[in-house]
């Protein structure tokens, strides 16, 4: 299971010091969100934050881009040695050309399934990218409710993981019970935000150990 800090929602006061404490607890991977505020009606982390987390960490990153115009930001995100690139196919107009762009830089590609699309609209691009971000709320902000909808989708996803060789990896209002729910029914990871990770009072350490514990 892998276990992925979102990291807009991270103390940004003292953003080197999130990453090594999240870097000792045994942390996988760090999630960044960029957004342009067209796509979603929000802002996200930038350049300088990533610069500030690959710095300070070589674990993998991966990238959640939430913009219109994707094949923009991939020359820079390959400046900055990311490791994942996922893209929302509802905003590229030829998106199996983008994931491909994304290969051909030596970065992995990754689909992001929203609550509002249905898994044939982009099952396709399984063909070449294996990773599936799911999304369980509506993409853009931070501290929603999860949609109960998803369940159903997440389910089929799981009927096809074999066939594609997928990896599906949970993103939004991720709770104690979901981990534990949902690790049984076929996701391979999820990303921690403020339900699990952030501004509590234990440490790192002790929630991503539970965690892991949960999931087992």
């Amino acid at each position: 299971m892998e276990f992925s800090a979102s990291m807009m929602c991270a103390r940004y006061e003292n953003l080197k010091e999130e990453v090594e404490l999240l870097d000792c607890a045994g942390i996988d991977t760090y999630h960044i969100d960029i957004m342009d505020g067209v796509f979603v009606p929000n802002l996200g982390m930038g350049l300088q934050d990533i610069q500030c987390i690959r710095k300070y960490t070589k674990k993998p990153l991966e990238v959640h881009l939430m913009v219109k115009n994707v094949p923009a930001y991939l020359e820079v995100l390959r400046g900055v040695n990311v490791n994942k690139i996922y893209i929302h196919p509802e905003a590229d107009q030829h998106p199996f050309t983008t994931l491909q762009k994304v290969k051909d830089l030596g970065i992995e590609p990754g689909v992001v399934i929203d609550p509002g699309t249905s898994v044939e609209m982009v099952r396709e691009l399984f063909n070449i990218s294996k990773s599936v971000l799911v999304m369980t709320v509506t993409p853009g902000f931070a501290g929603q409710a999860f949609l109960p909808y998803v369940s159903e989708k997440i389910e089929y996803l799981a009927e096809l993981k074999k066939r594609y060789q997928l990896r599906l990896y949970w993103d939004g209002c991720c709770k104690w019970d979901k981990i534990k729910t949902y690790s049984k029914k076929g996701m391979d990871g999820f990303v921690l935000g403020t339900n699990v990770l952030f501004n509590k009072s234990e440490s790192y350490e002790k929630i991503i150990s539970k965690a892991r514990k949960i999931s087992e």
